[in-house]
């Protein structure tokens, strides 16, 4: 028995705050990814922040075949800009930020991709620029 615990109390390899990052998951619960709509405030003011999360993904910067059998799993996002034909990519969890779009409406797709690129989740944001006031 390890200090502060009970002997049936948690699952292998499951501590206080979680899987822990160092034993292999076996069946791995497919990934989640959560975005919220862009900030009020600031979208008000014409600049866009859209915060997202994902579940059962890490997001690093890492590449490739060798990364797919890393467990727990690794992730990036793709994140694309009113079907433009490219996109960007955040590993790191950062809040997107948007500055400089144009009055009106716009959308950003944002999809949870593996170390290989493949889609394994997405979620799409609709919003709209506000005029910007003349000065």
């Amino acid at each position: 028995m390890t200090l502060g615990t009970m002997p049936g109390t948690q699952a292998a390899g499951q501590g206080a705050v979680g899987p822990s990052p160092l034993i292999a998951i076996e069946n791995e619960p497919p990934p989640r990814l959560f975005v919220d709509p862009p900030l009020a405030g600031p979208l008000s003011q014409g600049r866009v922040f859209i915060q997202y999360r994902t579940e059962h993904a890490r997001l690093m910067p890492v590449f490739g075949t060798g990364a797919l059998d890393v467990s727990p799993r690794l992730a990036h996002v793709h994140i694309t800009l009113d079907d433009a034909p490219w996109h960007f990519v955040d590993a790191e969890g950062q809040t997107i930020i948007l500055v400089g779009l144009p009055a009106g409406p716009h959308k950003v797709l944002v999809e949870l991709a593996s170390p290989t690129h493949k889609v394994l989740a997405s979620q799409t944001v609709h919003f709209t620029v506000p005029p910007r006031p003349e000065l």
